[in-house]
């Protein structure tokens, strides 16, 4: 295999080709390299206001926020957002906090105001019954001033039966 003159050529060429190469490499090495030109790169980065939430404690510091674009303003307790856009126009919207129920808390929130209902109608009833004895005690003052004549045989009892007594007796 070593004595193949074949063999022996693809060699002899590989070793040409990779001198050529290392020539070629020494001839740019030796060449002086060329000055760079100066590149003047500006950058200008705009400002990304979705990522980052703005707080305020009143609406006098979201008026002298400087901003871009429209941008919302949170208030500490999340119930007030201020929109400002980049005009200086800001609208102010009120947040609640919404809570989804399921049926065991609606029916929950139903007993409770029916026991609420129950309650105002008991005071109510209990005025009701208040105002009625007050009448009441009224007129029976003016009753017990008069007074009652009643007989006897007018409170006799009904179940006791009338034996009429006879004279010769």
């Amino acid at each position: 295999m070593y004595n193949n003159p074949y063999y022996t050529q693809i060699t002899l060429d590989r070793i040409n080709a990779q001198m050529a190469e290392l020539e070629k490499m020494k001839q740019q090495l030796s060449q002086p390299m060329p000055q760079p030109t100066n590149l003047t790169q500006n950058f200008q980065l705009a400002p990304n206001n979705r990522e980052v939430i703005k707080y305020a404690n009143n609406i006098e510091e979201v008026q002298k926020e400087v901003i871009v674009g429209d941008t919302p303003f949170f208030s500490k307790d999340m119930s007030i957002v201020w929109v400002k856009n980049a005009n200086g126009n800001i609208k102010t919207y009120e947040l609640s906090e919404m809570t989804f129920k399921d049926g065991k808390d609606l029916q929950i929130d139903l007993l409770q105001s029916q026991i609420d209902e129950l309650r105002k109608e008991v005071k109510q009833n209990e005025r009701n019954i208040s105002n009625a004895s007050s009448t009441k005690n009224a007129t029976d003052t003016k009753r017990n001033d008069e007074p009652t004549r009643k007989t006897v045989e007018d409170d006799e009892p009904t179940s006791v039966s009338k034996v009429s007594r006879s004279k010769k007796e």
